[in-house]
């Protein structure tokens, strides 16, 4: 028994931000910029006689999914909330994870180095840890990022004590650094 609740996601978005923010972890303004960046790719579009479900639902739920870890992650969970099968779920986050990913250098750009922000961002930097770091960017530390799944490989030592499957982050890339080492 399904009953779509994405209907209400305009409602949320007008009137209730905080549950749009629940339920897809993202603004309603970047949800329409990720939309318009990704809605033109060509997995989206099909020869075929079988028309895929509008990109703005496929977004709606791949977020939801990626966004949720534990019970509610289950692609059966995603589709009862999405009022789809359980195969169009794993294909709307296959489908939108490609098109993501061939956004990576749209969606992430290192700013320039002579920048004014970059300029006040290296003094804090510096200010809250170390002369070293004062010329990092994309730094996270001890961040926590919940999987939706137990990963299949050595999945129990990604387990931690308060039940859920997550990665722990610490990062430091240098401004001078050229991206492309660690795109690759």
């Amino acid at each position: 028994m399904r009953s779509s609740q994405l209907s209400l996601l305009d409602h949320f978005a007008n009137h209730h931000l905080h549950l749009f923010l629940r339920r897809l972890h993202v603004w309603p303004e970047v949800f329409d910029c990720i939309l318009d960046q990704i809605s033109t790719h060509p997995i989206f579009h099909s020869s075929s006689e079988n028309h895929q479900l509008p990109v703005a639902i496929q977004l709606a739920t791949f977020l939801f999914h990626v966004g949720h870890y534990g019970n509610a992650a289950s692609p059966e969970d995603v589709a009862q909330w999405a009022g789809v099968s359980v195969g169009l779920v794993i294909n709307f986050t296959n489908w939108v994870m490609v098109a993501i990913l061939d956004e990576h250098d749209t969606f992430v750009n290192i700013p320039p180095h002579d920048l004014e922000d970059m300029e006040r961002a290296r003094t804090f930097t510096e200010s809250w840890t170390c002369l070293a770091w004062r010329n990092g960017v994309f730094a996270a530390d001890s961040s926590s990022i919940p999987l939706f799944e137990k990963p299949q490989i050595f999945g129990e030592s990604f387990y931690d004590r308060k039940s859920r499957y997550l990665l722990n982050c610490q990062v430091c890339i240098p401004m001078h650094t050229k991206w492309n080492t660690y795109h690759s």
